[in-house]
């Protein structure tokens, strides 16, 4: 997919937001955040558990009101303009907002009707959601009976019938499977490609990569944003991979060593990040040796997304503890 920085890079920002915070009590869930959304971007958004996602995306869709600071999304301001942004965007959550003791159809009913989508647009919509979803053959069947992919694009349907110009996913494909997963992200691309905005929240880092930028929260701050190649290409620490038959008694035998930052496992392998990638390179086999635990390859290695991302975490503080 092309950089839609470029696309949009003209127009107005879809969604705009300066010094964005959000208290609860004393508590900042979302502390003086800012960054901008273009016009047909794909926009990712991730954080760990209490990161203050969630939050930030209940503002912009006006379901929470900000304490201070301000955000615009399709040029509506979400402290004083709720329920217009309500009517420009498309929501579509993780538990994918449909009522499993309707049929398909009657859910795309249902949605066309709180959305205001009748008549002629609305046979044309319907038709369009059921051969986008797959379900043309299913709209009499009870939306409980569905796969989880299934429910997934008769939920992405369902929350664009109304061709808003700006879409909302929050982690819109957990506990799917791999396939559903990627034809969904195929869809994404549609939409993007056809003008629309789409901002997304998930935990996959393989989705991430698909994103035309990312932002990273932590601890109710904005920590990075990027696009995902210089996210990974801005890492300054060295990264090496060691394979090893036991790689849980390596990661055990590397903590207190001079000169590893971290090391964390990746698989079958781990993945350790040095001060200094030539005097890794030299002294870790002797030092695992020694501890007992046999160096099969050593290496560098590019850092993965899933590197950055927990490096920068740990670099602000670290994740909030459940």
């Amino acid at each position: 997919m092309s950089p839609t920085l470029a696309r949009g890079a003209a127009a107005a920002p879809a969604v705009e937001v300066e010094r964005l915070t959000r208290r609860f009590g004393d508590f900042v869930a979302v502390d003086e955040v800012s960054f901008s959304v273009a016009p047909g971007e794909v926009f990712g958004f991730l954080g760990p558990n209490g990161a203050g996602k969630t939050t930030t995306m209940k503002m912009l869709n006006g379901l929470l009101a900000p304490s201070s600071g301000r955000a615009t999304v399709a040029g509506f301001d979400v402290g004083r303009q709720r329920r217009e942004i309500r009517r420009v965007i498309g929501y579509m959550s993780q538990l994918f907002s449909l009522y499993g003791d309707l049929t398909v159809g009657e859910n795309i009913d249902f949605f066309a009707g709180l959305y205001g989508v009748s008549g002629e647009r609305l046979a044309a919509r319907r038709d369009w959601v059921l051969e986008m979803a797959g379900l043309a053959d299913q709209r009499r069947r009870l939306t409980s009976e569905l796969s989880l992919g299934w429910k997934q694009r008769l939920a992405l349907g369902c929350a664009v019938l109304h061709q808003p110009p700006i879409l909302f996913l929050d982690e819109p494909t957990s506990g799917v499977d791999p396939i559903s997963r990627r034809r969904f992200w195929d869809l994404i691309y549609e939409l993007a490609d056809g003008g629309t905005t789409v901002f997304v929240s998930t935990h996959y880092m393989e989705e991430a990569e698909y994103c035309d930028r990312l932002a990273l929260m932590n601890r109710g701050r904005l920590i990075a944003l990027d696009t995902p190649a210089r996210l990974r290409s801005g890492r300054g620490e060295p990264l090496l991979e060691l394979q090893t038959p036991d790689p849980v008694g390596a990661l055990a035998a590397l903590d207190g060593v001079a000169g590893v930052v971290r090391a964390g496992l990746f698989g079958r392998q781990l993945h350790v990040t040095v001060a200094d990638q030539d005097r890794g390179l030299a002294e870790l086999p002797a030092v695992l040796a020694a501890r007992g635990v046999e160096v099969v390859a050593l290496r560098p290695i590019p850092p993965s997304l899933e590197d950055v991302f927990i490096a920068l975490v740990e670099r602000a503080g670290g994740a909030v503890e459940d």
